[in-house]
């Protein structure tokens, strides 16, 4: 046995943590449908990626699909298309939003997080995805409000 190992095999046998090799690899797959994003787009980042039955959605915001420009009309505006780009990129990868169970909010400015709850509640029922929400100095292209989500893919 090489000197190595030792510490690991001891450190096992106090914690009861495993070091040995997983038994089947991680399947990972990058999704990009440009359902939201333009074609061609020179992002470097995907649109999603899929590791095994779980979807993590990179953070989307309310821009026009097919384009990089934010709509108009502030939080409440950039709310709901933020939340319609989310539903349109699951959709592309065969999801729903009930399949999603996390959502992470950055929000601009907090104080403008009761305005972006009247939206994101229209997509949902309860029992709501867990969540976690907090303010930002700056968010891309100067949008109000982004969402990251993670769904589960259904069996």
């Amino acid at each position: 046995m090489k000197k190595s190992t030792i510490p690991l095999i001891v450190l096992s046998l106090f914690t009861g943590v495993s070091f040995a090799e997983p038994k089947s690899q991680s399947h990972i797959e990058y999704l990009n449908s440009y359902a939201v994003l333009p074609a061609g787009h020179n992002l470097p980042f995907s649109e999603a990626v899929k590791v095994n039955n779980k979807v993590y959605l990179s953070g989307q915001i309310g821009i026009q699909p097919g384009t990089t420009k934010l709509v108009k009309g502030g939080i409440a505006a950039e709310s709901k298309q933020t939340m319609e780009n989310i539903k349109a990129s699951l959709g592309a990868h065969g999801l729903a939003m009930k399949d999603i169970f996390k959502c992470t909010i950055m929000l601009a400015d907090i104080k403008e997080w009761p305005a972006f709850n009247q939206e994101y509640i229209k997509y949902f029922s309860r029992p709501y995805p867990a969540r976690s929400a907090f303010s930002t100095n700056g968010l891309a292209l100067g949008a109000r409000v982004e969402v990251e989500c993670t769904a589960v893919v259904p069996d």
